[in-house]
């Protein structure tokens, strides 16, 4: 296979664009349709018109934790020792991004609260270190203690943990898990929902516990060399009926994000092109050339330049079509990125070549 090199997926961006709030009317968000070379302008409320009778919409039903901690090393003294938990390894284990790691040797005590504190167990080549929780009921000390891990690129004077832990969270969201949010479902109220059903699309739900590794930039100029993260998924036989019943009635399979196209795919393409029930580690790095089994529609929000989520969207409805999608999006003053617009897109007939 050709190179892909990284420079065919940047593009720059103006930084007033990143939207740091939500929306207070989430329906009035900017919604991008991209159909191969058409691009036309709607609002999410516009969804409706694009949906049909048993299409089905896909949603990924993970719940945000507050994964981002503040704490002190063993005697309570000294710096401050950010952490933000980013992958789960077992009941007492976390892999967690932190800030000045090199202060902390194997053995140190970080102290969060009188009754909340964890071990350094391992640091890692990658950086990354491993710490150990000796609780039961370790969400509900994240709950108590912690702060909802924000993308890097929001940025705000004063961050309110209680508006972020609703503004942050799908009204789907019930599998605790997640370091990030699947983005695309913030912009789904009750509302839209019952206007769905009343129409007669169908909803259908998966788990992907989004990792903070989803921020992590493509450092190589061959994409092919890029490691991808890795991320706990499941797929039920519930949902699979579902996907089936709507294949055979001729209709459409529409991914809420990447997060639930990424479960979908991963699953088919383990199984030549079939679904079966699943849960485990998910790595799926999508790009150009990839070929989608399950996939009709997706609805996703505007990605970083040189993302793996900007190739993916490439790959699904065409690197040129993006390009120019995302030139026109810019142009029009489109909110991007987690708590911004978003688009829906349909998969491209044909591959096309990078140029």
């Amino acid at each position: 296979m050709k190179e892909l090199h990284i420079d065919n997926f940047d593009f720059t961006l103006p930084e007033e664009l990143i939207s740091h709030n939500v929306l207070d009317n989430r329906l009035q968000a900017k919604l991008l349709y991209v159909n191969g070379e058409e691009i036309k302008d709607y609002q999410v409320k516009d969804l409706l018109n694009f949906l049909n009778k048993d299409d089905l919409l896909i949603f990924n039903n993970t719940k945000v934790i507050p994964a981002r901690l503040l704490g002190k090393k063993n005697n309570n003294q000294g710096a401050t020792i950010n952490i933000t938990l980013h992958y789960r390894l077992d009941n007492k284990h976390w892999l967690s991004f932190i800030k000045n790691s090199k202060r902390l040797n194997i053995g140190d005590t970080i102290i969060f609260a009188e009754d909340f504190k964890c071990s350094v167990v391992e640091k890692l080549a990658s950086g990354e270190v491993k710490l150990f929780f000796d609780y039961e009921n370790l969400f509900e000390l994240l709950q108590k203690y912690g702060f909802m891990p924000l993308p890097p690129y929001i940025k705000r004077e004063n961050i309110n943990n209680d508006t972020d832990k609703k503004n942050y969270q799908s009204i789907f969201a019930k599998i605790e898990g997640a370091v990030a949010a699947p983005t695309a479902s913030l912009h789904f109220t009750n509302s839209l929902i019952t206007e769905l059903q009343e129409k007669g699309v169908k909803t259908a739900f998966l788990t992907l516990h989004v990792g903070a590794g989803t921020f992590l930039p493509v450092k190589v100029e061959n994409i092919l060399e890029h490691k991808m993260h890795k991320e706990f998924g499941s797929l039920s036989q519930d949902t699979i009926n579902l996907i089936k019943d709507t294949q055979k009635a001729g209709s459409k399979i529409v991914a809420v994000g990447t997060t639930t196209m990424r479960v979908l795919e991963y699953v088919a393409k383990q199984n030549n092109g079939d679904l079966i029930p699943f849960e485990g580690e998910i790595d799926l790095f999508i790009y150009e050339g990839f070929k989608f089994h399950v996939v009709d529609k997706l609805i996703t929000n505007f990605h970083l330049p040189k993302s793996t989520l900007f190739m993916l969207v490439s790959a699904f409805a065409g690197l040129n079509n993006m390009k120019a999608a995302y030139k026109h999006a810019i142009e029009n003053k489109y909110r991007f990125f987690s708590y911004g617009d978003c688009c829906l897109l349909e998969k491209q007939k044909k591959s096309e070549e990078l140029c």
